[in-house]
């Protein structure tokens, strides 16, 4: 007996055929028997027909309860054939599987009306898309490391940034977008991304719960994030094909690399070349040119702010600090009873208060208080007066403290305890 061939194989038998291949040229080609080519070959040329078409569908049996249940179904409605199955289980005792219904639906009813997609060019500044590409197993300084490439490009004129990674945590999501904003001189109005956690905390598309982190990161950037809609990939089509070209013409598999900062730089290079060849489809000039035609259109580059990964708000209480992380900051003193925002990053705290950085602290100190003294000094507000000045028994032991114990004179104890009578 023949042994079952795919329907692709059979296909390939057949097209070769007509081209004139002799059998044993195909039977090679696909792996199998002589013997098999000829019974395909055979079957075609006899007319032969499967005969599980002309077997008789198993829901037929329910021909008119099918019928009545998509009749009384809203005209223009979605189709749930697995909520018609469910629907002659219970109202008609079907034994039959979903598949069995599926079948009979597709033989006996014509397709559904499929929906057109719109082609939209955005306007000059209006969009950039993002997204990873995973690059397993690159030699770099000696050894093989797992990458990602994370790629930005606007879509109007089509020029893009690509920017190296070892991590995709949110310290890394913020990193390489200010890598790539920089490269791409500007700031477009929005941003399209996928649902990874790093963008997307709950959900999916424009229902879903943006990560606030990444949504203080955009408002301080002044770009609108643009979620994906799930299982859609087409929604960013022009970064998604950048990313194919890379694996293809600019592969960095091809060699090995010195330090992580020699491929961003070789890739760099590729993509600027890249650039000055490739036509850009809404201008007809190059992307070079198109993307010094678009630049006018990007907001400015504001202060790169320092990647963060959380996000929390705290009210400053009357002693000019805050807690967080399990640690107490201190704040300048006209900030007390207000509401901050602070940022964790990578090796530092910062505190915000009206978008603008107040105060900086290192981050994950074996110390669980950390204070600088300016915060406790400066001229009174219309709303806060400055805490009292040091006495002398503080300016004392401050002279002590900033002094080796082994170079601190007799006379500054005297005087310290002097002060303290």
């Amino acid at each position: 007996m023949a042994p079952k061939l795919n329907l692709e194989a059979r296909m390939t038998i057949k097209e070769l055929a007509r081209r004139g291949w002799a059998n044993t040229a195909i039977a090679t080609t696909l792996g199998v028997t002589e013997g098999t080519v000829r019974y395909h070959r055979r079957r075609w040329e006899s007319g032969a027909v499967d005969g599980r078409s002309e077997q008789t569908h198993v829901a037929a049996s329910q021909q008119e309860a099918i019928a009545a249940w998509l009749a009384a179904r809203p005209a223009g409605g979605p189709l749930n054939l697995a909520a018609l199955h469910e629907h002659l289980i219970r109202e008609h005792d079907y034994t039959g599987s979903l598949r069995s219904v599926q079948r009979y639906y597709r033989a006996h009813y014509p397709p559904p009306k499929r929906r057109a997609r719109r082609r939209v060019e955005t306007p000059p500044g209006g969009q950039a898309q993002a997204d990873w590409a995973h690059f397993p197993g690159l030699v770099v300084a000696s050894r093989k490391q797992d990458l990602y490439a994370f790629h930005l490009q606007l879509s109007h004129s089509r020029y893009a940034a690509v920017v190296w990674s070892t991590r995709r945590d949110q310290l890394s999501w913020q990193s390489v977008h200010n890598a790539g904003l920089k490269r791409l001189q500007g700031v477009p109005a929005t941003i399209r991304v996928d649902n990874e956690k790093t963008a997307v905390a709950r959900g999916a598309g424009a229902w879903g719960e943006l990560n606030e982190a990444y949504r203080r990161y955009a408002l301080s950037m002044r770009f609108h994030i643009d979620p994906c809609p799930p299982r859609c990939p087409e929604a960013k089509g022009k970064v998604e094909r950048r990313i194919r070209h890379h694996r293809l013409h600019a592969n960095p598999h091809q060699r090995t690399w010195e330090s992580l900062e020699e491929l961003q730089a070789w890739t760099d290079e590729r993509v600027h070349a890249c650039a000055a060849q490739r036509r850009c489809p809404a201008t007809g000039t190059t992307v070079l040119e198109a993307w010094r035609q678009e630049l006018p259109f990007l907001a400015p580059l504001p202060d790169l702010p320092e990647p963060f990964d959380i996000v929390v708000h705290r009210r400053v209480a009357r002693d000019c600090t805050i807690q967080f992380e399990g640690r107490t900051y201190s704040v300048p003193f006209p900030l007390i009873e207000q509401t901050v925002e602070i940022r964790g990053g990578a090796g530092q705290v910062q505190i915000l208060a009206q978008g603008a950085v107040v105060a900086t602290h290192p981050r994950h100190t074996q110390q669980r208080i950390l204070l600088d003294p300016s915060h406790f000094e400066g001229p009174a507000t219309e709303r806060v007066i400055p805490p009292p000045p040091l006495g002398r028994m503080g300016r004392r032991l401050q002279e002590i403290a900033a002094m080796p114990p082994e170079l601190r004179p007799m006379d500054l104890y005297v005087a310290a305890a002097g002060a303290a009578r």
